[in-house]
């Protein structure tokens, strides 16, 4: 079986610091890239291509260089922030910041890396339930909400454009998972949710392309 070539965004902790782990030890070569890397990510069996800022125009070309002549096989775009505004207080700039991270970097990565993707290759999302409108019933979290929505918007847009190049994308919820970013107070673990992922990835197909799905299987609302 051919070795897959994956790359992962936000590789040194929670998500995708498992993702890495764990599809290193399945026998994927790893490129692993994040601003700046954890011990445990150069303790993995993994590529580490650390200074990488997703925000940042040149961040594509540097991965290009980084993986030569390595194609791609699966992208995950796993990098993302999150910040908590509410009805009294929602700055501008954190709104933006999400949406340079959570949205802008990850459309631009793609496009940036399409010439090193497979003619099958997969693109990942890593989204959330939140950027859904049929799901929010809570309000606040307007930057997060707003900018994974719009990431939800890029991705099927993608699935779309990529179509005819027969790759596929997902756009995929990982679930209320135990990382820094909401203080480890999930329902699973980061490895947990990188196990479910890695079973969604691998049931991505360009019939069921554009999708979006939580962790465990269920189709999400838009």
């Amino acid at each position: 079986m051919k070795q897959l070539n994956i790359l992962i965004t936000g590789a040194n902790r929670g998500i995708g610091l498992q993702l890495a782990k764990q599809y290193a030890e399945q026998g994927a070569n790893v490129f692993a890239a994040c601003r700046k890397a954890s011990q445990a990510l150069i303790d993995s069996k993994v590529t580490v291509i650390s200074g990488i800022d997703v925000t940042d125009s040149k961040a594509a070309q540097t991965l290009k260089n980084e993986l030569g002549g390595s194609k791609i096989d699966i992208l995950i775009n796993n990098a993302g922030i999150l910040t908590r505004e509410d009805i009294e207080s929602a700055p501008a700039a954190d709104i933006q910041q999400q949406f340079n991270v959570n949205a802008l970097a990850p459309l631009q990565l793609t496009l940036g890396l399409r010439s090193q993707l497979n003619s099958n290759a997969k693109v990942i999302m890593i989204t959330s339930r939140m950027g859904s409108m049929s799901d929010n019933g809570s309000g606040g979290y307007y930057g997060y909400r707003m900018s994974k929505a719009a990431l939800n918007a890029a991705g099927v847009s993608l699935a779309c454009d990529l179509k005819p190049e027969g790759i596929a994308v997902a756009l995929l919820h990982p679930g209320y998972v135990q990382t820094d970013m909401v203080n480890n107070t999930g329902d699973i673990t980061a490895a947990e949710a990188a196990e479910r992922l890695r079973q969604r990835i691998s049931e991505l197909n360009i019939e069921n392309t554009g999708t979006f799905w939580h962790s465990n299987g269920e189709v999400l609302p838009w």
